[in-house]
């Protein structure tokens, strides 16, 4: 028998990181006053620190209206190595919210149904909630991914359908069959977690072998798929509503580009005090310089 929900997630995001990863989650929380930081993404599965690290940081209060989560960009210094992090910053309660399927937002649960760590937590109540949390996205996931998917199938049928639909509807430029490498290479994450969140969810299903046959309810597949096609018709401009703001708030976009533009370039950008205030502005300017760059160098 699997493990219920709730144990599942409680084990998973008490796995172990970095130790840089971890104190740079402490330092965040802490700074900010904040109830608890959650790491994710491919460095969480590699352990390598190259690259972005992703972090989100879950803050007191009451929900916030308009868009979320604020995004910004941080580089620091660990035993002589530069490190570079992503924070998206939201309050924990809006987090809960959106996990559960509440709002217009598709990034939440479809994100953290995926691996995740709680790095650091003010207290065990924040850590409790939070856990609570990512077990709701992991059943909102499980329920969209009954109704989108076969009536009989392996597990995997079911969350392929799932993230193929989250992929489309939302501005992202993936490559085909992106569903598929999720699930590879987080196979031990996903064995039997369907199974865990239907059960947590209430909805009943039968097995035979490695086959799962939900008993979802015409009436509630029904609701589900109208609920989902509000939110499928949203993504591409909620996503792209995000990105507009991101433009002018992201906190150290311009070292952040930079540092993208090299690192796939190889053309080193000089970091004015007027690109530092103005990105936007600069970009244009910075890309044709790179492309008379690359240009010259061929």
């Amino acid at each position: 028998m699997s493990a219920p929900l709730e144990q599942r997630i409680a084990a998973m995001l008490a796995r172990e990181v970095h130790p840089a990863v971890a104190a740079q989650a402490r330092l965040l929380g802490e700074e900010a006053g904040a109830l608890a930081v959650l790491f994710y993404g491919s460095n969480l599965r590699t352990g390598s620190l190259e690259g972005v690290l992703d972090y989100y940081l879950l803050l007191p209060g009451t929900p916030e209206k308009g868009m979320w989560p604020r995004v910004s960009y941080r580089e620091w210094q660990a035993n002589g190595e530069t490190l570079r992090a992503k924070i998206a910053t939201m309050t924990l309660a809006k987090f809960a919210e959106a996990a559960a399927g509440d709002t217009l937002d598709t990034t939440i649960w479809a994100r953290f149904v995926q691996p995740s760590a709680l790095v650091w937590a003010r207290d065990e109540a924040s850590r409790g909630a939070v856990s609570e949390a990512v077990a709701s996205a992991a059943r909102t996931a499980a329920r969209l991914a009954v109704a989108l998917g076969p009536e009989r199938g392996p597990a995997e049928e079911f969350w392929r359908a799932l993230f193929r639909a989250t992929y489309r509807a939302e501005l992202r430029v993936e490559k085909a069959g992106r569903e598929n490498a999720i699930l590879d290479v987080n196979r031990e994450h996903f064995a039997g977690l369907l199974r865990a969140a239907l059960g947590s969810a209430g909805v009943p299903f039968g097995e035979d072998g490695a086959a799962l046959a939900p008993r979802m309810p015409a009436a509630e597949r029904r609701r589900i798929l109208a609920w989902w096609r509000r939110r499928r018709r949203v993504g591409k401009l909620l996503n792209t509503a995000r990105l507009v703001r991101a433009a002018g708030t992201f906190e150290g976009a311009a070292r952040y580009a930079a540092w993208k533009v090299e690192r796939h370039t190889g053309v080193r950008v000089e970091l004015t005090p007027w690109r530092e205030k103005h990105p936007v502005l600069a970009a244009p300017g910075v890309l044709w310089r790179v492309w008379r760059e690359r240009k010259a160098a061929r």
